[in-house]
């Protein structure tokens, strides 16, 4: 099944780079795909990568280029604590350890020990809950890309005295490594329980956000990416993304 899309766009644009903007794939992708004649404008199959797309034009991704994207594995995990995301520090257990078929929830096979499947948003290693590893450039872009606005949902417990003033400066007003965070949504969900509602995955953000109005995060668990959930997937397992999730990752 091919993809396609008119652009509407008030001024031209490079068309590796629209490709990108639109979710369809990483730049770098879009620029292998145009080189191998994937790709054409009005009908016409293009090989240059910073040819401009006018307004009107419509820009066709064949069935081939489709394939080629789709080929790419996202797997979810149910991540406890005491794992890594990614690649570990001596002594440390990476996340990939819990792909074994022992642990596999739903068909499939586990992936070859070899493979590459980086993080797509990481959980710290005293963090836990849901996980996604891929190799699949346009999901790794829908989530953590710079255009992503999906919603990142944790539930998380704390030590310290939860106040209105404190929500309100968890919810806007903070500041990490010299950058304004975007607004939050944060709810309190029972004596010190709070839920997080997230549009972006600064390093150990939320525990950092925490300090920031004295509080600890005693417990953090990640329970939604998008309109992916843990849908009772316990934890220590894992099982692959399905083509409706993956779908819905992507806004499509």
């Amino acid at each position: 099944m091919s993809w396609s899309r008119t652009y509407d766009g008030p001024e031209p644009i490079r068309l590796n780079k629209w490709l990108a903007q639109s979710g369809v794939c990483s730049r770098r992708e879009a620029d292998a795909l145009i080189a191998d004649g994937r790709v054409s404008i009005d009908g016409a199959p293009v090989q240059d990568a910073g040819r401009k797309v006018e307004t009107g034009q419509t820009v066709a991704l064949d069935a081939a280029g489709q394939a080629d994207l789709a080929s790419g594995v996202t797997l979810l995990i149910h991540k406890p604590v005491g794992y890594v995301s990614g690649q570990p520090e001596p002594g440390k257990t990476p996340a990939v350890r819990l792909l074994t078929r022992d642990r596999l929830d739903g068909p499939g096979q586990p992936p070859a020990r070899d493979a590459s499947l980086p993080p797509i948003g990481r959980l710290d290693e005293d963090s836990r809950g849901l996980l996604l590893l891929s190799s699949d450039g346009v999901v790794a872009k829908a989530v953590i890309g710079p255009d992503s606005d999906l919603e990142k949902e944790y539930l998380v417990e704390v030590s310290g005295r939860i106040t209105e003033a404190a929500l309100s400066r968890l919810r806007h007003g903070l500041e990490l490594d010299g950058r304004k965070l975007r607004p939050a949504r944060v709810t309190q969900t029972g004596p010190q329980g709070l839920r997080f509602i997230l549009k972006e995955g600064r390093k150990r953000q939320i525990r950092r956000m925490c300090d920031l109005v004295g509080l600890s995060v005693v417990d953090l668990l990640r329970i939604r990416i998008g309109s992916l959930t843990l849908d009772g997937l316990a934890e220590g397992r894992w099982r692959l993304l399905t083509d409706q999730e993956r779908a819905g990752l992507l806004g499509r």
